[in-house]
């Protein structure tokens, strides 16, 4: 049976979890996800954990932060001018939004706190310094795609997901 190696497409279901067991994301009930590996779609440690799989094989590992979002870093604390948004606007703290960027494309930020005139942003990634747990099962093995790349906001399930 042919085993996960660089190059491959690989569709995988997957359930990711926090050190506490809560789930911040899984595409269970959803159309399985297809990887190409080495293409660096995914985090880093996902993908080395797939290599050696054959499909239907099942297993459970754990990302340090460096292998998955990376560290906290506190410099990415930044203050925007409240001008720098539209009008209507209305921002709470711990709410995560996107931000658009020509160097970096769209990134999430979390509001952090709301002063009279601006809002200080979180441009970590929400996910930058946790361990992160992955339950995963790989579907299939396959040396071409077996989807057509998504557009944001096809997958139904917003888990990376084939479009319908």
């Amino acid at each position: 049976m042919k085993k996960v190696e660089n190059g491959d497409y690989v569709k995988v279901l997957y359930t990711g979890k926090y050190d506490n067991g809560d789930v911040f994301d899984s595409n269970e009930g959803c159309e399985p996800f297809e990887v190409h590996i080495g293409s660096r779609e995914v985090i880093p440690g996902f993908e080395n954990a797939l290599i050696g799989m054959s499909a239907n094989e099942k297993k459970t590992f754990t990302l340090a932060a460096s292998e998955a979002y990376g560290e906290r870093d506190d410099s990415l604390e930044k203050s925007f001018q409240r001008s720098d948004f539209p009008d209507d606007f209305q921002p709470e703290v711990g709410q995560v939004i996107v931000l658009q960027s020509s160097q970096e494309g769209q990134f999430p930020a979390t509001v952090k706190s709301i002063e009279t005139d601006s809002v200080i942003l979180d441009l970590n990634h929400p996910l930058a310094g946790k361990s992160l747990t992955f339950d995963v099962q790989v579907i299939e093995v396959n040396d071409k795609p077996t989807v057509s790349p998504c557009t944001s906001g096809c997958s139904s399930c917003g888990c990376g997901g084939s479009c319908s």
